[in-house]
């Protein structure tokens, strides 16, 4: 049997049957859709985690133990938005008889406004000024020290008087362990920081991966140690992680139940066409381009429901693309989206083509059963009973 034959058969089939084949249409369009749809919200999900978490303060690679006079422009390559230098200083702040050890970050009160979200994060009062001679605190350390808003906190880098005396000029609160517990922030003129460590927070532009940064990073002469967010983070690696196998099993099983769906759809075309296998049988027609018949009026089925199914999938995600979908009200105490909780939907090659392989692929199986219907009838059998 020729293969152009053999298609256009398949189509006649179809065509003939058409209730039933809007049926099994509609099946696995809204099936394809839903999880082209699906997917690329879980993509959007992921980024959305990615960018809550790397925005807040962290970035998406850190560079530690930089020399003195590490020069910033040397990290600012293709692929990078912005990169922040940062000193480190353990230091033991004072308030009335309270007192609590924990590393001050001396930071670019403008730069770190421009590139981070932490600053939105405040509670009480507000975040720092250039040349401030303040601290910003979180409320846990304010409560620790007994201290608000506008008080004075003296700074001691070692056991004796102290270096400075700042005032609160705001406190914050993420909900976030390494931000909300042992540190603190301080403009880098407020405090003399010779022999502070020297770090830096580089922030990526969207959809750049970290690992080709790192890349051109190895070719610097005596390049620092990094360090990306898989690597700090590695909840929110997992994480991610596991939203890729969760929606992999989801596809699989929802096209487990529609290829049942089409097998036993297909049963029942076949026996209402059963006087036309048993004819072409007795032409000669032999059970293995029976078989062939019945997977390419499948496969014509799938692919086209498929295509339409994509179609409709990938519309809906380019619309909610632009809007985003608004979920603060079920992420509001979520530590992976504390600056927001709206998810933009993203197509990718695993939510746009995963599910329309996977109803090709089900509709092949699904073509099995209703196959060794058809090879295990015999002609005679069939057209005896008519």
């Amino acid at each position: 049997m020729k293969p152009a034959f053999l298609i256009q058969m398949a189509l006649l089939y179809v065509w003939r049957s058409w209730r039933s084949t809007a049926v099994i249409g509609v099946m696995v369009v809204s099936a394809v859709a839903a999880l082209v749809f699906l997917g690329s919200l879980a993509m959007g999900t992921n980024d959305a985690m990615i960018r809550n978490s790397t925005g807040l303060f962290s970035g998406h690679i850190a560079a530690e133990e930089l020399p003195e006079t590490f020069p910033p422009g040397r990290l600012q390559v293709d692929g990078v938005k912005q990169v922040l230098l940062r000193r480190l200083l353990p230091v033991r702040l004072r308030h009335g008889d309270r007192a609590e050890t924990l590393v001050l970050f001396a930071v670019s009160p403008s730069e770190e406004k421009e590139a981070t979200a932490l600053w939105k994060k405040t509670v009480a009062g507000r975040y720092l000024r250039t040349n401030d001679a303040a601290v910003y605190l979180s409320e846990p350390t304010a409560k620790s020290l007994q201290a608000g808003v506008g008080d004075p906190v003296g700074v001691y880098l070692s056991p004796g008087e102290p270096v400075a005396e700042l005032t609160v000029c705001g406190l914050y609160r993420t909900g976030l362990s390494n931000l909300d517990y042992g540190i603190g922030f301080v403009p880098q003129t407020t405090l003399p920081l010779s022999g502070a460590a020297l770090s830096a927070a580089v922030f990526l532009q969207d959809g750049v991966d970290p690992e080709r940064v790192l890349e051109t990073y190895s070719r610097l002469p005596d390049p620092p140690r990094f360090r990306t967010w898989q690597e700090f983070m590695p909840d929110l690696h997992q994480l991610i992680e596991l939203n890729f196998v969760s929606m992999g099993i989801v596809m699989v099983l929802v096209f487990g139940v529609v290829s049942l769906g089409i097998s036993c759809a297909f049963v029942i075309f076949i026996l209402k066409n059963v006087r036309e296998h048993g004819i072409m049988k007795a032409m000669g027609v032999f059970p293995a381009e029976s078989a062939l018949l019945i997977l390419t009026e499948v496969f014509v089925l799938t692919l086209a429901a498929s295509a339409v199914g994509t179609g409709a999938g990938a519309l809906a995600a380019a619309g909610f693309s632009r809007t985003g979908i608004d979920l603060t009200s079920l992420t509001s105490h979520n530590q992976y989206f504390a600056v927001s909780g709206v998810i933009y939907p993203r197509l990718t090659f695993f939510s746009l083509w995963l599910p329309p392989l996977l109803a090709i692929v089900s509709g092949a199986l699904a073509a099995v059963w209703p196959s060794i219907f058809v090879i295990r009838q015999r002609a005679a059998d069939i057209l005896r009973s008519l």
